[in-house]
């Protein structure tokens, strides 16, 4: 490389000199190489090395390196690289060197840089990083990109991409285009294009482009649950997972899914985690009550969507079919019986199917079967059920209510049980027990005897003064039914007079025999009735005789029993005056039963009746004479009142007890004086009329009236006093005040 410029002796051997370097060399290629001589005089060696002290253009591309004792390189530094299109073409290098002597010597290097066929050159981004383009799928295809290099010499670069099968082409201008539309779910995810730029000289430089595809949310979700239909039990607890609704984004098909769940129909018994899809009972759900009875299965549309607002969403319906448990007891409506049987029923009677009146609202078959057991209670002896299916109540035996076993029973009180025939799957909360059925049956008395009397006549003897209203006697029947019967007592026949239809009448419930009218010995002796006892349905008869006994309650009746005469004044003692008789009858006593005496007008006793005692019949005597002349007698006129009593053949003893009754006759006699007495008086004759007031057991009202309004006078008399004060209090003021104002 180094070519000596002449013969002349120096230090610097080799020098000066031309020599070439291609462009582009590295560091420490050598130019020249010259040896430095020195002088015999100067045996230290160089005191300056070799050194280029100037370059023209000036430059660091060169340095001198020893290569050995005194022979030295020039060589290239690689800083700055040499480059035949930008920099000088040549370079002078002056180089310099001294001894110790102090001799020097400068010499010159030409440098000349020859050009290169050099490799084409990236620009921009692309010559100093790998390019990472983006392009989001869907982007219709087009350009991209554009890669951009020059050549050192200027050539004209063609650019190329390496692999060719990849959806991409470079043009020769160094753009980039997409062929096709981008699918980030089914195409890849990244392409490495190795895009290649080369001169007409065949060099060439391969830069990698990244193309990655970005992922849009372009696509809906779908559900990656397959399963549609689900099954669970009623009656689960709030929380109670249904099922695990998963799905998938395909636009996060390298991440995890960030989804969200929804219910869009049906959300009155689940619910959905929005998060995770968990489907969850949120209520109670009863496959017994409506609609559920009907229509066990439950439709759920579930919703997923790849937003909370907005964005793509996907449906799907998912069937729940809800299953029946024995979670109900079954129930009787209503649970208490009253029923009636007929006494003496035959065996096996049937009274009451159970079953007719209990469910169990469970719906599966399996579930609301039950059955009757346990019959038991007081009389349960009596009673069977005849299957515990049905229900079916039946009697056992026939009941004779006059049976003294069941004496006073007429209710008997009876059990059941009903209960599930399968295992009860009630929830744990609440204790079920067996419902109990009160079943009471009344023994319904059948009147199956007929009344009986006591006795089969009854005879009273009554007197004939008996009270009316009094009761005379009492009747008694009965049967032999139990519960007794209710005997009702009435007269059919009897007992009737000229002037009553029936003087005598029955208590219908206690038999009392009461007459109605009185009773009259001498008229009627004896009544027979005809007494009927009845029990509602059957009827007995008796006799009943009333003796109607004699009591002396008839008055003496004579005749006549008012009379006026005259007698003269001398009339004889003993004489029969005028020849008057009374004659006297009583229907109840015996002609000699009667008594006379004069009761009142009997002055001086000059008038008897003779017989006294003993006859029906007696004489009016004169028992004393009449003595006007000594003035012992001063009455011309005599009213002489004649009692008749028939208590004659009474001893002392009896008259104290018995009734004697009693008649009057009234006489009015009148003395005719002699013709030489003068009698002032005045001829006349006196009717004597004789009132009673009798009263009658009967009329106790009398009394009663009477002594009603004498209390009534007294308390209205009370009254008025008490208002004549209250007047005289407030308008009479009190005396001796001075300045009261007289009324």
């Amino acid at each position: 490389h180094c070519h000596p410029a002449g013969r002349r002796t120096q230090l610097l051997k080799g020098l000066p000199t031309i020599s070439t370097v291609e462009e582009n060399a590295a560091a420490g290629v050598s130019l020249c190489t010259f040896n430095v001589t020195l002088s015999p005089l100067s045996p230290e060696g160089v005191a300056i090395l070799p050194t280029i002290v100037n370059s023209n253009p000036l430059t660091a591309a060169f340095d001198i390196v020893q290569k050995g004792d005194l022979e030295y390189m020039v060589v290239t530094t690689g800083d700055p690289v040499l480059d035949y299109e930008t920099m000088p073409k040549s370079f002078d290098l002056q180089i310099f060197v001294e001894d110790t002597t102090g001799r020097t010597d400068l010499k010159t290097l030409t440098v000349r840089i020859i050009d290169k066929n050099e490799h084409p050159v990236f620009r921009g981004n692309m010559a100093i990083q790998t390019v990472t383009l983006y392009v989001l799928e869907g982007t219709p295809q087009g350009r991209i990109y554009q890669v951009y290099a020059t050549d050192p010499e200027n050539a004209e670069l063609k650019y190329s991409l390496v692999p060719a099968p990849v959806p991409f082409l470079v043009l020769e201008n160094g753009d980039i285009f997409s062929t096709k539309v981008f699918d980030y779910e089914k195409d890849q995810h990244s392409y490495f294009l190795n895009i290649t730029v080369t001169d007409p000289g065949g060099l060439n430089l391969t830069k990698t482009v990244n193309v990655n595809i970005i992922n849009i949310n372009d696509e809906r979700p779908y559900f990656t649950t397959k399963q549609r239909i689900y099954r669970i039990k009623e009656e689960q607890g709030s929380g109670t997972l249904v099922a695990n609704i998963t799905a998938k984004d395909p636009d996060d098909e390298d991440s995890p899914s960030r989804l969200f769940y929804s219910i869009q129909s049906s959300g009155r018994y689940f619910s959905i985690n929005p998060s995770t899809g968990v489907l969850q009972v949120t209520r109670r759900i009863d496959r017994d009550a409506f609609p559920l009875r009907l229509h066990p299965n439950i439709s759920v549309i579930v919703r997923v969507e790849d937003s909370p607002s907005g964005g793509h969403s996907s449906e799907m319906e998912i069937t729940i079919f809800i299953d029946d448990i024995n979670d109900n007891s079954p129930e009787c409506n209503p649970s208490t019986f009253r029923k009636e049987a007929n006494e003496n029923m035959t065996a096996g009677t049937f009274l009451l199917e159970l079953r007719n009146y209990c469910a169990d609202t469970d719906i599966d078959p399996s579930n609301n079967r039950f059955n009757f057991t346990g019959l038991s209670g007081f009389g349960s002896n009596n009673f069977a059920l005849e299957s515990a299916v049905s229900g079916r109540l039946v009697m056992t035996e026939s009941i004779d209510l006059e049976n003294p076993a069941n004496l006073g029973v007429e209710v008997y009180s009876l059990t059941v049980r009903v209960q599930d025939i399968a295992f009860p799957d009630y929830s744990s909360n609440s204790v079920i027990f067996p419902d109990i059925i009160h079943i009471y049956i009344r023994i319904k008395a059948v009147n199956e005897f007929f009344p009986v009397f006591s006795n089969l006549s009854y005879e009273f003897n009554v007197p004939e003064i008996t009270k009316v209203g009094s009761s005379i006697g009492r009747v008694s029947a009965r049967d032999k039914d139990w519960p007794p019967s209710v005997i009702t007592y009435s007269i059919l026949a009897g007992g009737g007079t000229r002037d009553y239809t029936n003087i005598f009448w029955i208590s219908p419930t206690e038999g009392d025999v009461k007459i109605l009218a009185r009773l009259d010995y001498e008229t009627t002796q004896k009544h027979i009735l005809v007494v009927q006892a009845s029990d509602q349905e059957k009827t007995a008869t008796a006799s009943v005789t009333v003796n109607v006994l004699e009591v002396n309650d008839e008055e003496p009746f004579c005749s006549p029993n008012f009379y006026s005469f005259q007698i003269p004044v001398s009339l004889a003692v003993g004489t029969n005056i005028n020849g008057f008789k009374i004659e006297c009858k009583d229907r109840d006593s015996d002609p000699r039963s009667f008594r006379y005496f004069i009761n009142e007008g009997n002055v001086n006793n000059h008038f008897t009746f003779s017989p006294s005692a003993g006859s029906n019949t007696s004489r009016l005597i004169l028992a004393s004479r009449l003595d006007y002349e000594n003035g012992l007698d001063t009455n011309w006129i005599y009213r002489l009142r004649v009692y008749i009593t028939d208590d004659n053949l009474l001893s002392v003893r009896d008259k104290a007890t018995h009734l004697i009754k009693t008649g009057t006759v009234t006489l009015n006699i009148r003395v005719i004086p002699n013709p030489t007495t003068v009698v002032a008086t005045t001829p006349s004759f006196t009717v004597v009329t004789k009132k009673e007031n009798l009263y009658s057991e009967s009329a106790w009202y009398v009394p009663f009236i009477i002594t009603l309004s004498s209390l009534l006078l007294l308390g209205l008399l009370g009254y008025l006093g008490f208002l004549l004060a209250t007047w005289l209090r407030t308008h009479c003021p009190p005396a001796g005040k001075a300045d009261d104002v007289p009324l």
